[in-house]
Formats: C-alpha cells, structure tokens, sequence
C-alpha cells in the first residue's frame, strides 16, 4: 500500500469520515463511534467431557453508530432525518431506510476504507449547547440504527 494511503495522526495527515446517503455525500464527520458488531454464543456442557464447554454462535447484534461533527450551515443531514422519519412536508409518514456509506479519508483527502451500513434510519439528533462563556466549537451528532455492514477495501 502506498505510504500516502495509510491512515497518519495529527497535522494535515488527520482522517476525517465522509459519510453519504444512498451514493449522495451528506458531510464530513470527525467523529464516528459504534462502528461494531458482535456474535452471541450460547454455552452448554455434554455430560462425560470435562476438558471444555460447547459453543453454538447466534445471533449478530450491531450497535447505533454516532456521527459527530462540528456545526455547518448544510443541511443535507437534518433533512435525511426528517425525510427518514416521514415528517417532510411532502413526506409518506411511513420510516425509509437508506444505505449509508462511511469513508475514511486521510489529510490529503485520499480514501482509505469504506463502509456500506444497511437499512441505516437516523433516531436522534443533538444540536449545539448555546452558553455565552462557552468557547467551544459548536458541534452536532447524528445517532443512526441499522441492520449491519460490510468493509469494502478500497484499491490501491
């Protein structure tokens, strides 16, 4: 892999995430967290093996991913949250699932891995927290529910 391509911390080599909803660019993030998945197993013992315990896997559980970023005057990213919930002015009422796709980037702006998260549904926004002593960047969180993903290595 080109040493241009690997993920370097700090200065101009800081990644960022470019998130896009169904292939259309909606931001980029400097946070994401949950980006996880877990298999249940279950445990049982067979009477006459002592040496260990059989484990049968199960079920995937995939955690709400949480995009954060600081506050822009786009808002593609609102809008997917009320076009996903169905409360649009022109909206069905009904919650439309989308493929989200998360891309990390290096400084250069280079892409390094994709992720395609599916049925992706935004449930919760947070805005910024207003305070006149606050010197703070203001900042916004998207959290999203979802049915799982897959990495896609990007060529090099």
């Amino acid at each position: 892999m080109p040493e241009d391509r690997h993920f370097q911390h700090g200065g101009a080599n800081t990644a960022a995430f470019v998130v896009d909803i169904d292939g259309v660019e909606v931001g980029r993030f400097t946070e994401c967290q949950g980006l996880e998945v877990e298999v249940e197993f279950e445990s049982f013992t067979e009477g006459g093996v002592n040496g260990f315990e059989h484990k049968l896997g199960g079920r995937m559980t995939w955690p709400n991913l949480v995009l954060k970023r600081a506050l822009t005057v786009d808002n593609r990213l609102f809008e997917w949250f009320h076009q996903a919930a169905g409360s649009t002015p022109a909206g069905t009422g009904r919650t439309e699932r989308s493929t989200m796709g998360i891309t990390i980037i290096n400084g250069q702006g280079a892409p390094l891995r994709t992720w395609r998260v599916y049925d992706a549904i935004p449930i919760k926004w947070t805005g910024p927290s207003f305070a006149n002593s606050d010197d703070q960047i203001p900042m916004e969180e998207l959290e999203v529910a979802h049915h799982g993903f897959e990495a896609e290595t990007l060529a090099t």
